[in-house]
């Protein structure tokens, strides 16, 4: 019988791509708030897993790690402590979809060398930045040499929620850079899969896994870091109840998620970034609680490891 899997997944996305969504010029940034997730969320993060005796995957942004002095040690202290480092791409380009195949293959191999500067080894796994993916782009990751991509968020909540935001911020005079997913996306398989290469949204015989995020079946509620710290807690344990006839569970969280404005967040981005209201003991409280379920119901791994054990059962 397989086993039930479980993976926890965190995006490292620094603070000035929350300017960058939100149309705020990332001039509010001070150095130190720029280091936030490397210098206080990042320890956070592997002290709850630790807390919790789980392991993690860590999506790392190349430029992010470039730019930040600190940050490939911190890396590579994580990837020492046994969480596995993926890949978030090099420059977290929303629109990375809407390159020229070439600059997204530059792109991907430009992180690639970052991360493995950073912790000696080279990421087998890849999540699309804004969680868009398409052809030329899962080509690229396939080209890589990658086991698996975690990008499909087939979650209709979400995706009326952004199309809504982006829609006031142009308004405002304000537009974001965030790039709102081709609707097909909406029926992506909520299950690990492999894509079809010309529709990585259908399933079909690529070379590279894909692992959803999740979502609830039906209407397809998302499940992530956000929304398990800011609901209500029976609402949480709702929606948990509702994916855990699911045979993997791919939680995701962000940086941000363990984050709070007490750590020098500028007022105007925690004006928008409404998650940082919320203090980061209880947020990390929450997580804690959700990753102690996980550990109960579930045999929780990295996605490299999950991706290794699901690779020869996916759905076609």
């Amino acid at each position: 019988m397989a086993r039930r899997l479980a993976s926890i997944s965190v995006d490292l996305d620094s603070l000035h791509h929350y300017c960058r969504i939100h149309g705020l010029s990332e001039a509010l940034l001070d150095p130190r708030a720029r280091g936030l997730v490397y210098t206080t969320a990042v320890p956070r993060l592997r002290e709850l897993l630790a807390t919790v005796g789980v392991p993690g995957t860590f999506f790392a942004i190349g430029e992010d790690v470039a730019e930040d002095a600190g940050a490939g040690a911190v890396l590579r202290a994580a990837h020492e402590a046994g969480v596995e480092v993926a890949s978030h791409s090099f420059s977290h380009d929303y629109a990375l979809t809407r390159r020229a195949p070439e600059s997204i293959r530059e792109d991907l191999r430009r992180a690639d060398e970052v991360l493995e500067a950073a912790t000696g080894v080279r990421p087998v796994g890849f999540r699309a930045p804004g969680y868009t993916l398409n052809a030329a782009l899962y080509a690229a990751t396939v080209e890589r040499g990658y086991r698996y991509g975690s990008s499909a968020f087939p979650a209709a909540p979400y995706y009326t929620a952004k199309a809504a935001v982006m829609g006031a911020l142009a308004l405002l005079g304000r537009p974001s850079r965030a790039v709102l997913d081709s609707p097909r996306v909406l029926l992506a398989p909520r299950t690990p899969y492999r894509p079809d290469p010309a529709h990585p949204y259908q399933r079909g015989t690529g070379a590279v896994l894909e692992l959803p995020m999740a979502v609830t079946p039906g209407v397809r509620f998302p499940l992530i870091g956000t929304f398990a710290t800011t609901l209500p807690r029976p609402a949480v344990q709702t929606l948990y109840r509702a994916c855990r006839g699911d045979t993997f569970f791919n939680f995701e969280l962000h940086a941000v998620d363990v984050l709070d404005a007490e750590d020098g967040i500028p007022p105007e981005l925690v004006r928008q970034q409404r998650d940082l209201r919320v203090p980061a003991a209880q947020k990390l409280e929450r997580l804690r609680t959700l990753f102690g379920w996980l550990k109960s119901d579930y045999d929780v791994v990295t996605l490299r490891d999950a991706a290794s054990e699901l690779a020869g059962t996916a759905s076609r």
